[in-house]
């Protein structure tokens, strides 16, 4: 059976109203999205503080597609269960985020979710190989982790080449997180990429009053990554 390999777009509510999450998720998966985006920050892992448990319980009554969270902490395996509980469907951690990384990924699986692995800009893919049975996902950032609206990093494109290639026939989503536009998306769809978060890109115009610009740029993204990979769904 070939692997899914259609493009997904999962709008990061990062960049949504954070005095609106509720209706926020609801107008993007009703404008198109594929999936939430929740992009978890510590403070220390990276320099910025974002949500914690009880919020993304919050988000999973409003969520019926799936909730992928991104987990830019550490340590990350005292959490795991938490998030779990919280409800994700899909845990990520960063392979620079502790020493065990294969545990974490253990641990994520043993709780129940699909288990992503994140590569920071500056990490090569030595020893991702020995992980790729474990891992649903392996999420490659396209910009230093830790704030929205940051400038994509050409330099990935080749490494998400080279994870494709590596990856073969295996079931596992490649993800692209930073700096996806219109512009941007068909770089790392025709790379091998099929999960794009995108965050500015999406909300940008649009408001849980005035939707309509999220399906707008939902479907633009959607639109040049699908070109560059010459497969319409």
């Amino acid at each position: 059976m070939r692997p899914d390999r259609s493009i997904k777009i999962a709008p990061s509510i990062l960049s949504a109203d954070f005095a609106d999450f509720g209706r926020e998720i609801e107008a993007i998966e009703a404008q198109g999205a594929d999936w939430v985006h929740v992009d978890v920050m510590d403070g220390h892992f990276v320099p910025n503080l974002t949500f914690g448990p009880p919020a993304v319980a919050a988000f999973r009554r409003h969520v019926t597609t799936v909730m992928d969270v991104h987990l830019m902490i550490a340590p990350v395996d005292p959490y795991i269960d938490a998030f779990a509980r919280a409800g994700a469907d899909v845990l990520t951690a960063h392979l620079e985020a502790g020493p065990h990384i294969h545990r974490t990924l253990q641990a994520i699986h043993g709780a129940g979710c699909k288990a992503g692995l994140a590569l920071n800009p500056g990490t090569g893919l030595d020893g991702v190989e020995n992980l790729l049975d474990m891992v649903d996902l392996i999420c490659v950032m396209t910009v230093n982790p830790g704030f929205g609206g940051q400038k994509f990093i050409h330099s990935q494109i080749d490494k998400v080449k080279r994870l494709r290639a590596l990856i073969g026939d295996r079931p596992i989503h490649i993800e692209i997180d930073g700096g996806i536009t219109p512009e941007t998306a068909p770089l790392m769809a025709a790379a091998g990429a099929d999960v794009l978060v995108a965050g500015s890109a999406v909300f940008t115009g649009g408001s849980v009053a005035n939707p309509a610009p999220y399906g707008e740029n939902i479907r633009a993204i959607r639109a040049a990554a699908e070109a560059a990979t010459g497969v319409m769904v």
